[in-house]
């Protein structure tokens, strides 16, 4: 008889994933942080002076734009994470500041480059940056984490994991 070795496997032991509540959970965590951008978008036009040949603050659009496929490219990864990690929260965390800070690198060094670019509209952007990693990573870590009452055995909703 043979035996196989499924200790050094890469995948985690599975979990219980309740599909539907995960891509309600996604969409509101690409609502909200669409949300929060368009509303520091409207307050950093009140407090900055957008200039308009600075093409990436011309208009909303293209904070929502660069708001979405990230935010949809977050919610894609931590859907995987369970299946390859025992901790996805704080591996997803670790990814997220990463990515953080490696997307603030071009508002720092390419952005004051751009025609119309100022450092009030840099730091309107680099501030984006932020509250949409905030909010992404806040959302998905907090809201498919198991409910309180499934610990306990109390009857609730099926949990994400």
């Amino acid at each position: 008889m043979s035996s196989i070795d499924t200790s050094s496997s890469t995948l985690v032991e599975s979990r219980v994933v309740d599909w539907g509540r995960y891509a309600l959970v996604g969409l509101a965590t690409v609502a909200a942080a669409v949300i929060a951008n368009a509303l520091v978008y409207f307050f950093g036009s009140a407090v900055v002076a957008y200039d308009p040949r600075f093409i990436v603050l011309a208009n909303v659009s293209a904070t929502i734009l660069f708001t979405v496929v990230p935010a949809i490219v977050a919610v894609l990864l931590y859907a995987a994470l369970p299946r390859y990690s025992r901790n996805p929260e704080r591996v997803f965390t670790t990814i997220a500041v990463v990515v953080l800070i490696v997307s603030l690198i071009p508002d720092l060094l390419y952005i004051p480059t751009v025609p119309g670019a100022s450092a009030g509209q840099t730091a309107v952007l680099m501030v984006m940056h932020i509250v949409a990693a905030v909010v992404i990573v806040a959302m998905l870590t907090t809201l498919t984490r198991p409910q309180p009452g499934a610990i306990l055995g109390l009857p609730t909703s099926p949990p994400f994991v």
